[in-house]
C-alpha cells in the first residue's frame, strides 16, 4: 500500500533549474529517511542527497551547493530543488523511503530530468 511518485522532470537548459517532488501515500516521510538517487545511462544509481526522519541532509559531493533537499510536513512530500544544472545531472532521478526502525524500504518509479542546450 505505500507508494511514491516522483514528479517534476523535464528537459531543462544548462545552468537552468527544476524542482523535484516526491509524494508519499501510505508512509508518513517525517518518520522515515527519503533519498534522491539517479541514474545515467551506463552508470550505478549514486544517491544525491537525503533528509532523515530528524530533518538531517547529506548530499553528495557532484551537486553540493547546487542541490536542496527539503520535506513539507504537512503535504507528505520531500522536494529536491536543482539549480545550475549541468549536462552530467541527466538522469533518471528516483525516490526513496525507508524507516530507521524497521525493514521497509520503498522506491519511486522515476522521473527523467534531462539538460541539454
Amino acid at each position: 500500500q505505500v507508494q511514491l511518485v516522483e514528479s517534476g522532470g523535464g528537459l531543462v537548459q544548462p545552468g537552468g533549474s527544476l524542482r523535484l517532488s516526491c509524494a508519499g501515500s501510505g508512509i508518513i516521510f517525517s518518520f522515515n529517511d527519503v533519498g534522491w538517487y539517479r541514474q545515467a545511462p551506463g552508470k550505478q544509481r549514486e544517491l544525491v542527497a537525503f533528509i532523515t526522519s530528524s530533518g538531517t541532509t547529506r548530499y553528495a559531493d557532484s551537486v553540493k551547493g547546487r542541490f536542496t533537499v527539503s520535506r513539507d510536513v504537512a503535504k507528505n512530500m520531500v522536494d529536491l530543488q536543482m539549480n545550475s544544472l549541468k549536462p552530467e545531472d541527466t538522469a533518471v532521478y528516483y525516490c526513496n523511503a525507508r524507516s530507521p526502525y524497521s525493514d521497509g524500504n520503498y522506491w519511486g518509479q522515476g522521473t527523467q530530468v534531462t539538460v541539454s542546450s
